[in-house]
């Protein structure tokens, strides 16, 4: 976690907009921020089409995205961030019935 702060600030430091981290487990965050595949721009939204798994193949962890539902052609994937509640609220952006208003 404290690497995973530290790069936050760095991030914001060089001008970088957002960061890409995901919490595999308590000690391990993944930092896709510039290095990583397109499934690091999977938005979030409060009801979400897909959900984030850890699965372990032989003794490494993998972030797999399954789908909840069909998914049509050109239609976004999105997944619950699920970020910790925290008192500086981000606000979300999905716009669905149900959003919660913010991220955390």
């Amino acid at each position: 976690q404290v690497v995973a702060d530290m790069r936050e600030k760095r991030y914001a430091q060089e001008g970088i907009g957002s960061s890409y981290l995901f919490r595999v487990d308590h000690d391990t965050i993944i930092d896709a921020t510039k290095c990583g595949n397109l499934a690091r721009f999977i938005n979030h939204c409060c009801t979400p089409n897909c959900y984030a798994k850890v699965i372990t193949i032989e003794v490494q962890k993998k972030i797999v995205i399954y789908s909840k539902q069909a998914i049509g052609v050109n239609e976004e994937i999105t997944y619950d961030y699920k970020f910790p509640i925290e008192d500086t609220k981000i606000p979300c952006l999905c716009r669905t019935e149900s959003c919660r208003g913010t991220l955390n």
